[in-house]
């Protein structure tokens, strides 16, 4: 392998990683520091053998959580051309055994925590992607009002109203991920079930979606300074591959 191939692929994978993200923080795994090594290397047939290692704020961060991270990181980067096999090491973390060995084995949550895990955590990924979309929607209607919009006549807006910008396209990535509407002239504020939030509930639905885009915004302050407590050689240089 060629050194220009080999840095192209690295390349590569560290794209598809920064396409990972932490489901509580909502964002990319990469631009947190938690990907701490990323190595490639020719097989004899041709394919490239990666492997990927990952360390988290802390030695307790809940297991469900980075265990969705651990697998994410695995399926992205397994789905790259070329790519034949992926290992991806949690470190130093409490269950990375068990989840080392789930996701390599692909056993899935429960397999992985037989008798401790009762379900898959779809309903997890559910949750927090419910939260990130109101995070995004609560920057995207901070700006319409920074451009002059009323509160009131927000209940009346609609997405082709956000003017192109970093938070109409977080917005639009969303929805997408929820299966909502990205149509220009749907609903901007809507319910989980995607139907319009109605007139008199548009403050409340505001008032919500900012204290969740408050609190994740919080968290990742206080996971980001955790973690360069615990590795103070922490680095983000890739940071600028994002989603």
């Amino acid at each position: 392998m060629t050194a220009a191939t080999s840095e192209t692929l690295t390349a590569r994978v560290w794209r598809a990683l920064a396409t990972v993200v932490d489901p509580e923080l909502d964002e990319p795994i990469t631009g947190l520091g938690f990907v701490s090594d990323v190595q490639v290397r020719l097989h004899d047939d041709g394919g490239h053998a990666v492997a990927v290692r990952l360390r988290l704020p802390t030695y307790f961060c809940a297991p469900n959580f980075a265990y969705l991270m651990v697998a994410d990181a695995h399926d992205a980067v397994l789905a790259l051309p070329s790519v034949g096999t992926v290992e991806v090491v949690l470190e130093d973390h409490f269950a990375a055994e068990e989840i080392n060995a789930g996701v390599a084995a692909s056993s899935g949550f429960s397999g992985s925590f037989p008798g401790q895990a009762d379900d898959e955590l779809a309903e997890l990924r559910l949750t927090f992607r419910r939260k990130a979309h109101l995070a995004c929607l609560e920057r995207a209607v901070r700006r319409l009002v920074g451009e002059g919009w009323q509160v009131d006549a927000l209940s009346g807006g609609r997405l082709g109203d956000v003017p192109e910008s970093p938070e109409r396209e977080s917005l639009l990535r969303r929805r997408a991920e929820l299966g909502l509407s990205t149509e220009p002239g749907s609903p901007l504020l809507v319910e989980d079930d995607g139907e319009a939030v109605a007139p008199e509930r548009v403050a409340g639905r505001l008032r919500f979606a900012k204290a969740v885009r408050v609190s994740i915004e919080g968290n990742s302050g206080l996971c980001r300074g955790l973690l360069h407590t615990r590795y103070p050689e922490t680095r983000t240089a890739r940071e600028e591959v994002s989603p």
